[in-house]
C-alpha cells in the first residue's frame, strides 16, 4: 500500500516542468509580499482567504497550463499600471499607457472590442474555406487577450477604488458593471478550457454570441449610467461574505450560458437540413430573444440616444438570418453530437455545484446581514428556481440518461430562467437585493 502511495506520488510530481515550479514560486512570493505589507491592515478572515488564493492559484495553473502565462501577465501589466499611478489617480490622463491600456477603464474598453473581434473572427471561421482554422485560431487569441484585458481592468479598478478612500475601496463585484465584466471573462474562460480540452473552436462562435450580447449591454450600462464611476458599497455590501459569494455565483451563471448557447448549436446541428423554415424553431427564438432587448429597455432607449438599441436590432437581425442561411455549413463544422451533450453536461455541472455553494453563502451571509437564511426575496426566489432547474436537469441525466435534443431544448431554457434570475428581478421587481437596478 505504501509503495503504490509512493510511486503515484513520483508519477505525479514528475508531470511538473520547471515551470510549473518557478510558477509555484512567483505565487508563494506575491502572497508572502501581500501578507507581509498588509498583514496590519487585514481583518481576521482575510488572512486564510489569501492563502486559499495562493494555494488555488497554483492548483489551478497546474491543472491548466495556460492559466499559468495569463496570470504573470495580469500580474505584471497590474503591477505596471499600479507603479504608473504613484498613488494619484490623476495620472491615469497623463501617463500614456495608463491612459490608453491599463486604466481600469481603458483595459475593460479593451475586453469590449477584443470580445467582439473574436465573435467576428470565430464566425467568419464559418465561412472561410481554407483558411477557417486561421480565422478561429485568430478568434480564439483575440478572446485570451479579451480574458488578459478584463482580469487587468478589474485588478486596476481595485487598486483604484481605494486610491479613492480607506471605506470606498472593495473587490469589484458589487455592481451591475462590474459583475458584467466578471461575467464576461468567467464565460470565455471556461469556454476556452472546453477548446483545449476537445482541440475544437467550432462552438467559439456561439459562446461568444452570449459574451457580446452581454459587452453590449454593460457598454449601454456605461453610457446610460456612468456605471464606470467607482462608488462606495452600500452597508449590506459591506461584508466579506460578498467576495465568496458573488465570484461563486457568477461561476454558475456563466457556465449555464455557455451550456445553453452549445445547447443552440446542438439544436442547429440537428435541424441542419430541415428545409421548412417554421420548424427552424432555435434560429426564430434566437432572432426574437436578440430582438427583445430593445423592447424591454424601450423606457430607457431615449436616456442613451435611441440609436443603440437601433443597431443592437439590427445587428441581432442579421446574425439570425446567416445562421438561418448558413446552417448546413455552420453544421458541417461543428463537433460530433456527442462532444456537444459532453460539454453541455459538464458545464451545467461545474455551474450547478459553484451556484449550490453561493447559495449556501448567501444564505450564511443573509443570517448574518438581515438576522435569517431565508426571506423568500425576489432574489432568493428565482435563485431558487434556477437552482431546481439544473438539478432537475442533472437528475434526469443522472438517473433517466436525459441525452439529445431535449436535454439540449431543456438547457437552452434555463438560460432564459438565469437571465431573469439575474437581470431580469433587478428590472422588474424590487427587494433586499435591490442593489444594481437600471
Amino acid at each position: 500500500m505504501n509503495t503504490t502511495t509512493l510511486t503515484l506520488n513520483e508519477s505525479w510530481l514528475s508531470r511538473r516542468n520547471l515551470f510549473d515550479w518557478v510558477f509555484a514560486a512567483l505565487v508563494l512570493a506575491g502572497g508572502l509580499f501581500a501578507f507581509t505589507r498588509y498583514a496590519g491592515s487585514m481583518d481576521y478572515y482575510e488572512k486564510p482567504i489569501l492563502a486559499a488564493a495562493v494555494i488555488s492559484m497554483i492548483a489551478i495553473g497546474w491543472f491548466w497550463r495556460p492559466l499559468r502565462v495569463l496570470a504573470i501577465v495580469v500580474a505584471a501589466a497590474s503591477l505596471l499600471a499600479i507603479t504608473s499611478y504613484q498613488g494619484d489617480l490623476a495620472r491615469a490622463d497623463s501617463v500614456f499607457w495608463l491612459k490608453y491600456f491599463l486604466s481600469s477603464q481603458s483595459a475593460i474598453l479593451w475586453m469590449s472590442v477584443l470580445f467582439f473581434m473574436s465573435t467576428v473572427f470565430y464566425w467568419l471561421g464559418f465561412f472561410g474555406g481554407k483558411q477557417a482554422d486561421t480565422l478561429d485560431a485568430i478568434g480564439s487569441r483575440l478572446a485570451w487577450a479579451a480574458v488578459t484585458m478584463a482580469l487587468i481592468g478589474t485588478m486596476v479598478r481595485w487598486y483604484e477604488s481605494h486610491q479613492l478612500g480607506p471605506d470606498i475601496g472593495h473587490i469589484p463585484v458589487s455592481n451591475l458593471y462590474e459583475v458584467f465584466v466578471l461575467f464576461c471573462w468567467l464565460t470565455a474562460a471556461f469556454y476556452l478550457y472546453f477548446e483545449e480540452r476537445y482541440n475544437t473552436r467550432a462552438l467559439g462562435a456561439f459562446v461568444m454570441l452570449v459574451v457580446s450580447a452581454a459587452v453590449g449591454f454593460l457598454l449601454w450600462y456605461t453610457i446610460v449610467r456612468e456605471a464606470h464611476e467607482i462608488q462606495p458599497l452600500v452597508p449590506a455590501l459591506q461584508s466579506w461574505w460578498m467576495k465568496l459569494h458573488v465570484p461563486a455565483n457568477f461561476i454558475g451563471y456563466g457556465t449555464f450560458a455557455l451550456a445553453a448557447m452549445v445547447a443552440f448549436a446542438y439544436l442547429i446541428k440537428e435541424q441542419a437540413t430541415e428545409t421548412r423554415w417554421y420548424k427552424l424553431t432555435p434560429i426564430w427564438l434566437l432572432g426574437v430573444a436578440l430582438c427583445f432587448v430593445p423592447v424591454a429597455f424601450r423606457q430607457r432607449v431615449q436616456e442613451a440616444g435611441g440609436s443603440y438599441w437601433v443597431i443592437y436590432a439590427g445587428i441581432s437581425a442579421l446574425i439570425a438570418a446567416g445562421i438561418l442561411l448558413g446552417r448546413k455549413r455552420i453544421a458541417a463544422r461543428l463537433p460530433a453530437n456527442e462532444v456537444l451533450d459532453d460539454v453541455m453536461y459538464k458545464s451545467i455541472t461545474v455551474g450547478f455545484a459553484f451556484f449550490t455553494i453561493a447559495t449556501v453563502l448567501g444564505a450564511l451571509w443573509a443570517a448574518d446581514a438581515w438576522g435569517g437564511y431565508w426571506s423568500w426575496d425576489p432574489k432568493e426566489t428565482w435563485a431558487l428556481i434556477v437552482w431546481l432547474n439544473y438539478a432537475a436537469w442533472l437528475h434526469m441525466r443522472l438517473v433517466k440518461g436525459l441525452r439529445g435534443t431535449v436535454a439540449a431544448w431543456w438547457a437552452l431554457g434555463g438560460l432564459a430562467v438565469t437571465t431573469f434570475a439575474f437581470l431580469g428581478v433587478n428590472m422588474f421587481l424590487s427587494g433586499l437585493h435591490s442593489y444594481g437596478t437600471l
